[in-house]
């Protein structure tokens, strides 16, 4: 499981910053002004030495009010749900009775926790630090939040101890297909988790938000192991407002981490919306193979549902490989479907593919529909091969790849997926461009020529 960091400090320190930078977006509002954050924010960690969980909270203080006891209250959730903590201060404002707060606060905790000092741009870091180090929290990193500056050493030194998963190595076979049940709340999941295991393994109610963790349920069918991961739903940022639930966040962004295959829930009384276009959007970017389950399809009359599934085709074109079922979780109409489809996808997204099988398949579409023109020159594309899995990836050498069309590049994954299977798991086609070997030598012969006299 991803570790959790949580970034903590008084207000107007630069958490919020920090966290785009190691999340590589501007998810945080950012602004000179204190306590502009007040929720709690999720995002996958892309700096440092592993991928990890960033959680961007409040400024804490000492006696709040009003909306601060609620801010202080989501740091302390975020505190408790963390793994390792960063302590953000001020290199330029020095060490302040707020500071001493904030640290007497996390020690508390017991948790291992990274002293940041933040703005220490062209300041003798000995100097701007020696101040903090009266804070308990052993030797400070210094860092610019503003600037990118320190944040790879910053990571490096919070997540010490911690084995990256990549580096264990399990039997895929053995473990089970990782299957995540993601969507809104109320939507049916808990119930479609309990409809597929053939028990009441997981509490199911008609009240939104009855599940706050994310519960794994293994479980065997058809002599295949699984793992469900049923988790909470998510929901529109200003409308999650309960302490536990927003944890919840925190641990379904997990479970797609870990999953094999996602299951997207929606439910068939009401419209795609936004909240589900950005769950599904997250798995996509993490690579997951993806199934949208539309539930409750046996209450929809016959003559809505031309209507759906119109309705369906125009909210959903940005996946379009991802397979479409109308199932009942209650009844299990259209249950036994869904999970032929899921060992479909993980095999997909398993699937080894041979360099001499994606080359002729290259070549096979080079032949039907070349690429365009670069500055009067054609872009070649040589060969072909595997370069990783979940989601299957495929490198492509040749030259000017950097010029390669979006439109080119959806063309030759259609072909790939077509030929090789890929069902329902996106493909991601990766460029290279060969170095010329005549390059050197024409420099070579330019640099020897005389000069003319």
């Amino acid at each position: 499981m991803l570790p959790i960091v949580a970034l903590v400090g008084r207000p107007n320190v630069g958490k919020s910053t920090l966290f785009n930078v190691l999340t590589g977006t501007r998810d945080a509002i950012v602004a000179d002004v204190p306590g502009l954050t007040r929720d709690r924010q999720y995002g996958f960690g892309r700096v440092g030495p592993m991928p990890f969980v960033a959680v961007d909270t409040g400024g804490l203080v000492e006696n709040p009010k009003g909306i601060e006891a609620q801010m202080r209250a989501q740091t302390e959730r975020a505190v408790a749900e963390a793994d390792r903590l960063i302590l953000l201060v001020d290199g330029r404002a020095g060490l302040t009775p707020q500071d001493d707060f904030v640290a007497r606060e996390l020690r508390k905790s017991g948790k291992p926790t990274t002293l940041a000092v933040n703005k220490s741009e062209g300041l003798d870091l000995d100097l701007a630090a020696a101040d903090f180090h009266a804070l308990g929290f052993g030797e400070p990193v210094g860092i610019s939040a503003a600037h990118g500056q320190g944040c790879e050493e910053l990571m490096a030194q919070a997540l010490v101890g911690l084995e990256p998963e990549a580096a264990e190595v399990t039997d895929p076979a053995a473990e089970g297909v990782r299957i995540a049940i993601i969507g809104r709340p109320n939507v049916g999941k808990s119930t479609l988790v309990n409809r597929l295991i053939g028990e009441e393994r997981v509490i199911a109610s008609d009240q939104p938000g009855t599940t706050r963790d994310s519960i794994l349920v293994p479980f065997e069918r058809d002599g295949r192991q699984f793992q469900l991961i049923d988790t909470a739903g998510m929901r529109r940022r200003a409308r999650v407002e309960d302490v536990i639930e927003r944890a919840s966040v925190a641990k379904t962004l997990q479970a797609i981490d870990e999953a094999h295959v996602v299951i997207l829930v929606v439910d068939a009384h009401d419209t795609v919306t936004e909240q589900d276009a950005s769950v599904l959007g997250v798995a996509l970017h993490r690579g997951r193979s993806l199934i949208i389950a539309i539930n409750k399809w046996d209450g929809i009359p016959p003559d809505q549902r031309e209507e759906i599934h119109r309705q369906l085709a125009l909210r959903l074109d940005f996946v379009p490989f991802a397979p479409l079922h109308f199932i009942s979780a209650r009844h299990g109409t259209g249950v036994g479907e869904l999970m032929q489809s899921a060992v479909r996808a993980y095999e997909a997204s398993m699937r080894e593919m041979a360099t001499k099988e994606l080359t002729r398949t290259l070549e096979h579409a080079l032949t039907v529909h070349q690429p365009p023109l670069v500055h009067g020159r054609r872009i070649k594309l040589r060969y072909a091969h595997q370069g990783g899995r979940n989601p299957p990836r495929i490198v492509i050498h040749g030259n000017q790849t950097a010029s390669v069309p979006d439109s080119y590049t959806r063309y030759l994954v259609n072909i790939f997926r077509k030929r090789f299977d890929l069902f329902a798991t996106p493909v991601v086609i990766e460029y290279r461009t060969d170095a010329n070997p005549y390059d050197r030598a024409r420099r070579v012969s330019r640099g020897s020529r005389p000069k003319a006299r």
